[in-house]
């Protein structure tokens, strides 16, 4: 109420509100207030009474204690709790009750701030995946002018940096497409987010072909062609044991390996005409 005096809440019932926020893996503002009076040893009223009727004072008495009562939003804490367990496990094995326990909240606050597990993880792909990376190499590197084979291998390396980035989220992705064909959550992410990368190489191919660069193939099969190389290259990695990784190249002598591949296989100035007509 405005113009009230402040509550002075004890120590014991700060104590008691962070206890119990500690014994359920949550914030104090996730936990209910029955769980801190049962914590206190009091009953719910009693407890209502001694915080002037509201639970603010006891956040304000918390967050003067040097805890944060909220902790970071919601919404970043599911996003980020879920991005490090299906680096982790897989996106098969990363369940709601899994992302809950990690982000300290619980399932219905979930539910609540986010919606279900499908549309939790498409906006966990949305959040770490590497398309604001592709977006700004798209918009920059496809529009200089070099020559077929620096940009290819530079839009590579810029792909490869970003896949490879923790939380590396494209191994469970691909793993999960494989596994699981019709993957709501794969059909959500493909969606939602394949027009951003794959609409600015679509219309950089057919530049190139249209220039005389590159064969005139259909395009799906070109974008294949580009594309399949450095996606199943950083899907592979974390399969391979440190000592495999650490004799097979480096990244960079791969991404020319792969530009090399790709301009000798679609580049006109290397190969015959293709037996295929463009779609």
């Amino acid at each position: 109420m405005v113009g009230s005096t402040p509550v002075e809440v004890p120590a014991e019932l700060v104590g008691a509100a962070i206890a119990a926020a500690d014994d359920l893996g949550r914030y104090v503002s996730d936990v209910p207030i029955g769980v801190i009076a049962t914590r206190a040893g009091v009953s719910r009223s009693t407890l209502l009474r001694r915080l002037g009727g509201t639970r603010q004072s006891l956040h304000d008495a918390v967050r003067a204690a040097g805890v944060d009562p909220d902790g970071p939003a919601l919404r970043d804490r599911a996003l980020a709790a879920a991005a490090q367990l299906i680096g982790e496990l897989g996106v098969g094995h990363v369940t709601l009750e899994a992302i809950a326990a990690r982000a300290r909240c619980s399932v219905d606050s979930l539910y609540a701030t986010i919606g279900s597990r499908d549309l939790l993880l498409a906006a966990v792909f949305e959040a770490y995946s590497p398309l604001a990376d592709m977006d700004a190499a798209m918009a920059t590197d496809l529009a200089l002018g070099t020559d077929l084979l620096g940009t290819v291998e530079h839009m590579y390396r810029r792909l490869v940096a970003a896949l490879l980035r923790e939380p590396q989220l494209t191994p469970a992705l691909v793993a999960e497409a494989l596994s699981r064909p019709d993957s709501a959550v794969v059909r959500s992410v493909i969606e939602q987010n394949s027009p951003r990368l794959i609409g600015p190489v679509r219309a950089w191919l057919e530049d190139r072909m249209s220039a005389g660069e590159v064969r005139r193939l259909p395009l799906d099969l070109l974008l294949s062609q580009l594309l399949a190389p450095v996606l199943l290259y950083t899907a592979l990695r974390p399969a391979l044991g440190r000592a495999e990784r650490s004799a097979a190249v480096d990244t960079d002598q791969a991404c020319r390996l792969f530009a090399d591949a790709f301009v000798r296989a679609v580049g006109c100035a290397v190969t015959a005409e293709p037996r295929l007509s463009p779609s």
